[in-house]
């Protein structure tokens, strides 16, 4: 097992057989890709390649976690990041395929760059929304929130007079 700073794999050389890599992502890879929502991330992720003949095998377990801004006070949070992938890398100088789980490199490749999957699979585990769970929040924060759901409460109220109108039909 090696722990590799370079996300690139050189398979050229290699028995067939498996081997084990672990990565450490953080930060400074995240800032890499230009991703804003990231505040700082810490999550490990071991890789095991199976080399074969005419293809590799990845399978990627992923388990750290990130720390992001919450939606509702823009206060940090964080959240914990696992979960295991899948990748399949065949080599062939003529076959497209359009399947995302399976990679198509030329048969004079010898290396592989994983840095855009070990992004993408962190990245698709970030919730859509990321808010704190009920009563985390920023007080501070909240208490402008509430008075703005007031407010907008109280604009949707309707006047009596013009309900009156609503019913003539």
């Amino acid at each position: 097992m090696s722990r590799k700073s370079d996300t690139t794999i050189q398979f050229s050389g290699l028995k067939p057989g498996k081997y084990t890599y672990e990565y450490a992502l953080n930060k400074l890879f995240f800032d890499k890709f230009e991703n804003d929502e990231i505040e700082d991330v810490n999550v490990e992720i071991v890789v095991e390649m199976e080399r074969m003949e005419r293809m590799l095998m990845f399978d990627f377990k992923l388990e750290g976690e990130l720390t992001t801004f919450c939606d509702r006070c823009l206060g940090k949070m964080t959240i914990p990041i696992s979960g295991e992938e899948h990748l399949t890398v065949r080599f062939s100088d003529t076959e497209v395929c359009e399947d995302e789980d399976v990679v198509v490199l030329p048969e004079s490749a010898f290396e592989i760059d994983l840095a855009q999957w070990l992004y993408e699979f962190v990245a698709v585990r970030i919730p859509m929304q990321h808010s704190h769970p009920e009563g985390e929040c920023d007080p501070e924060t909240v208490k402008f929130i509430s008075s703005d759901e007031e407010l907008q409460k109280s604009d949707d109220e309707v006047d009596p007079r013009w309900e009156v109108l609503r019913n003539l039909k």
